[in-house]
């Protein structure tokens, strides 16, 4: 068992464990800001693929979100479409060499080894992550960018009949598909 740490040696190795994803990430031939963004729409839902939720999700400018999405439309990895029934909205989607493009993620290598990590382990860092994050969010004031099961606008089985989902968004109000409620949104506002 590994010696007991101090915080700051603690906060040491999470540092150091994103500078290690980070320069693989500038290894590749996109950039950290392009993966995280390619990140984003494989986990966000048809009410978050905007590139107004993407600026709010990564906490970066409209600029900087903007010269992201012209770069990776240019390399065929989204596509940008009109929201239907609104003339001034934007929707984001990843193409399919966006979707493969993200079997090459650095943080892919984190993910499995946190996977081999055992039961125990994984739950005690999904705790303590989630914890983490979830106190950073609320001390700056952040969206939490939750999925449906932790949201208090979420209705399981509130739209039974209804062929596009049966479960229902109080906010929203639209029904939504089983898939749907396990991806991330803008609009989430914890239970």
């Amino acid at each position: 068992m590994a010696k007991d740490l101090s915080t700051e040696d603690m906060v040491i190795l999470l540092e150091r464990l994103s500078r290690l994803v980070r320069a693989q990430e500038h290894a590749s031939d996109i950039n950290p800001a392009q993966w995280e963004a390619l990140r984003y729409l494989s986990r966000c839902n048809r009410f978050s693929d905007s590139p107004a939720a993407l600026t709010r999700y990564l906490s970066a400018t409209k600029g900087t979100i903007s010269q992201t999405l012209i770069a990776l439309e240019r390399k065929g990895l989204l596509t940008k479409t009109r929201r239907p029934d609104e003339a001034r909205s934007v929707v984001l989607a990843l193409t399919p060499a966006g979707e493969e493009k993200l079997q090459d993620d650095p943080w892919r290598q984190i993910y499995a080894m946190i996977e081999a990590s055992g039961v125990k382990t994984r739950k005690r860092l999904a705790a303590g992550s989630s914890r983490l994050v979830g106190q950073i969010i609320k001390s700056r004031g952040l969206p939490s960018y939750g999925s449906c099961g932790s949201c208090r606008y979420f209705r399981e089985g509130g739209a039974p009949r209804d062929v596009k989902g049966k479960h229902w968004c109080l906010l929203f109000e639209q029904p939504i598909t089983k898939s749907e409620t396990e991806k991330i949104c803008t609009s989430h506002d914890a239970a």
